[in-house]
């Protein structure tokens, strides 16, 4: 008997916890959150996938990327008086599509000039944002020691 009171006053004593806790608040990520959390670790992956020649990867990560643009518009609509979906669709657009032939044709040289058009896109947009101390380039190395970038067989 005793244990069963004691465990109905753990139960109260929880439940009201829970009722008196303060509500958390809203988190509205910046646009630099969001640039270094969906779009910095796609391009880097974008590049390493490439260079391994995983077209299948590739691919996901592309659009993966395109993705996270619209994500991010819908999210900041406007950043600093500019409409952030035009922005993508201006510095992004064609070159995503030249990547998405390069690696449609599994072609590592149009690939690599792609991926420098894709760069120059982001370097672009940072610089009419009002952040040119933003530089992306190509990675020289992979930040991504846990993950395997060689195509699997049969790919």
């Amino acid at each position: 008997m005793k244990h069963a009171f004691s465990l109905a006053l753990l139960l109260a004593a929880a439940a009201g916890a829970a009722v008196a806790a303060p509500p958390q608040p809203d988190y509205h990520p910046s646009m630099g959150d969001l640039m270094t959390m969906a779009v910095q670790p796609r391009h880097t992956k974008l590049s390493l996938a490439g260079q391994a020649h995983n077209w299948t990867y590739a691919a996901y990560e592309t659009d993966e990327l395109r993705h996270a643009f619209d994500r991010i518009a819908k999210t900041i609509p406007v950043y600093r008086d500019n409409d952030i979906a035009g922005a993508a669709q201006q510095n992004m657009k064609a070159p995503l599509d030249a990547l998405d032939a390069a690696i449609k044709a599994r072609n590592p040289a149009a690939f690599t000039l792609a991926y420098g058009r894709v760069t120059k896109g982001c370097n672009a947009c940072h610089q009419n944002l009002s952040h040119p101390e933003v530089v992306i380039k190509s990675p020289a190395a992979g930040a991504y020691p846990d993950q395997d970038f060689r195509p699997r067989a049969g790919k």
